[in-house]
C-alpha cells in the first residue's frame, strides 16, 4: 500500500481512482463496512482504492484541547487498511488553514485536482470542509460537474457492545475507558491494541520476580480503565501472553500512571528502547493495594494463572 503524506506526495501521474474520506480512528467494524465497499468498487471499476484521513485529529484544530483518545496509531491504522485491500492512504496534514477550506473547494483541491475520483465512499453522516457544511448531498451534487458518483454505505452495523447501539469510534473509546474489552474488541473486530516504547520504570516486577515491559505511550492514546489484564505483548515480531496492569502502583504509593506487560514464562527478556504492542483479551480484576508482600505476590501469580489460560482459550478458538 502507497502511504503519502500531503497531498503533494501524490504521484504526478496518478489516474482515476475511488475515494473515501474520514478520521477512520480504530479501523472498526463500521469503518470496515465503508472501507471494503471503497475497495470493492475499485476493483470492479479497474482503478485503485484511496482512503483519505487527518492529522491531527480534525477537534483538536478547530477546539485546541477537545483531541478524542487514539485508538490505533496511524502505522496500525495504515496496517489494517492494507489488511483490507486499500491500495494508497493519503494523511492530509490538519492545519487551521486547511480548516478554512469550504467543501467545493475541498472537493476540487482533493478529490478532482489531485485524487481524480471517479467514485466516492462514504457512510450517511459524512461531513466536510469550513464548519463540516460539506454532506453526502453536496458531494453528490458535485460529482455530476466533476465526473464522480457517490456511493452511500448505509450499513449500520451493532451487536451487544454499548446496549445494541451502533458500532462508532465513540462506542469504541467509552468501552476501553471502562475497561469492557469484550464491548471493545467487537466493535473493533480485535482485541484493543496499546503500543509505545519500553522505558525503565521503578523495576518493582523485576525486583518480585516478574519483570514488566514499562510501555511508554504516545500522547492522546485510548487506555484502558485501571486494572489487571490478559493480553499479549508483541516485540520484534514475536506474540507472547502476558499479565497486563494499567494505573499507578497503589501497593508502592505511586502516582504515575503507566502501562505494564509482564511476558508470561519469558526469562531475560531485554526490551528497553524497543517498540512494542500491547493487545487487551480481558478484564481480570481491579487495582488493589495488600496487606503484605506475600499476599500481592499471591495475587500476581493469580493474576498470571489467569491470564495463561484466558490466551490459550482465545487461541484454540482462532
Amino acid at each position: 500500500m502507497q502511504r503519502w503524506r500531503g497531498l503533494e506526495d501524490i504521484p504526478q501521474d496518478w489516474g482515476r481512482s475511488v475515494v473515501t474520506i474520514g478520521s477512520y480512528d480504530g479501523v472498526h467494524r463500521g469503518h470496515q463496512l465503508i472501507i471494503g465497499r471503497a475497495v470493492a468498487t475499485a476493483r470492479e471499476l479497474g482503478v485503485p482504492s484511496v482512503v483519505v484521513t487527518f492529522d491531527p485529529h480534525p477537534s483538536e484544530v478547530v477546539r485546541p484541547g477537545s483531541h478524542p483518545p487514539i485508538l490505533a496509531p496511524y502505522d496500525r491504522r495504515a496496517e489494517l487498511m492494507a489488511g483490507l485491500g486499500v491500495d494508497a492512504l493519503l494523511i492530509l496534514p490538519f492545519t487551521a488553514e486547511f480548516s478554512q477550506l469550504s467543501p467545493a473547494d475541498f472537493i476540487v483541491k482533493v478529490l478532482v485536482d489531485k485524487l481524480h475520483a471517479l467514485a466516492v465512499i462514504e457512510g450517511p453522516n459524512f461531513r466536510f470542509g469550513h464548519r463540516a457544511a460539506g454532506n453526502v448531498d453536496f458531494l453528490r451534487e458535485l460529482g455530476s460537474t466533476y465526473d464522480y458518483r457517490v456511493e452511500v454505505v448505509d450499513l449500520v452495523e451493532r451487536g451487544e457492545a454499548g446496549g445494541g447501539v451502533p458500532f462508532s469510534s465513540t462506542l469504541a473509546r467509552r468501552l476501553v475507558a471502562e475497561g469492557d474489552m469484550d464491548g471493545a474488541a467487537e466493535v473493533l473486530g480485535r482485541p484493543h491494541r496499546v503500543e509505545g516504547v519500553v522505558v525503565r520504570g521503578a523495576q518493582r516486577g523485576r525486583e518480585l520476580g516478574y519483570p514488566t515491559a514499562n510501555v511508554e505511550t504516545p500522547p492522546h492514546t485510548a487506555i484502558p480503565a485501571d486494572g489487571v489484564y490478559a493480553g499479549w505483548l508483541t516485540a520484534d515480531g514475536e506474540r507472547m501472553p502476558a499479565a497486563i496492569s494499567v494505573g499507578t502502583n497503589v501497593q508502592f504509593d505511586a502516582t504515575e500512571r503507566t502501562v505494564e506487560a509482564y511476558a508470561i514464562d519469558r526469562v531475560g527478556l531485554d526490551l528497553y528502547g524497543k517498540h512494542v504492542a500491547v493487545d487487551f483479551l480481558a478484564y481480570v480484576r481491579g487495582m488493589a493495594k495488600f496487606e503484605s508482600l506475600d499476599g500481592l505476590l499471591e495475587a500476581i501469580a493469580d493474576d498470571v494463572k489467569r491470564a495463561r489460560v484466558l490466551t490459550d482459550a482465545y487461541d484454540l478458538k482462532r
